[in-house]
């Protein structure tokens, strides 16, 4: 099995059957049913867990998992990462990415200054944004910066079997 990719969270208990309610970091917040079995954390690693049931509530999502019958039994799962195998991911274009096969990538502009690592990804409204961090040694005493995802204007090329992304920026902005 591939690395655990997590897609949401269990959120606090919903009633006392057992129902927890859900934090989808999907696209489409129902998307995460779409992936079983589910993986979460426990003290020894990652374990399945299967989903038997889920509905909307209001602005959210609930859902029962397989042997959780009782609140209690469901409050040691609040708070805990919902993770699918990254294998359960339809494979892109080659031209397109999932976010976390960025992460980690080293960020040179077209003259060869190093930037840094990817360290996450965020979401604007315009475009997506690369949260770099910076070497240790920048010469413009940066810790991180901001870079737009904006293929052609900004990212000039993303070599994922390198793990480098090329882009078209200044060191000094």
């Amino acid at each position: 099995m591939s690395e655990p990719v997590v897609v949401g969270q269990l959120g606090a208990v919903y009633g006392i059957k057992g129902w927890l309610k859900v934090n989808s970091f999907t696209d489409q917040p129902e998307g995460i049913f779409d992936y079983q079995p589910w993986l979460v954390r426990d003290g020894k690693g990652w374990r399945e867990i299967q989903v038997t049931g889920w509905k909307r509530h209001n602005k959210g999502l609930i859902c029962k998992l397989a042997d959780i019958d009782q609140r209690e039994e469901a409050q040691t799962l609040t708070g805990v990462d919902i993770a699918v195998s990254a294998d359960a991911f339809p494979p892109l274009p080659e031209d397109e990415f999932y976010w976390r096969d960025l992460i980690g990538c080293r960020v040179l502009n077209t003259k060869g200054y190093d930037f840094g690592l990817v360290e996450q990804l965020m979401e604007t409204g315009s475009n997506d944004v690369l949260v770099v961090k910076a070497n240790a040694n920048d010469a413009f005493g940066q810790r991180e910066r901001l870079i737009p995802f904006l293929e052609d204007q900004v990212i000039k090329s993303v070599k994922l079997q390198d793990k480098i992304i090329e882009i078209d920026w200044d060191p000094d902005f």
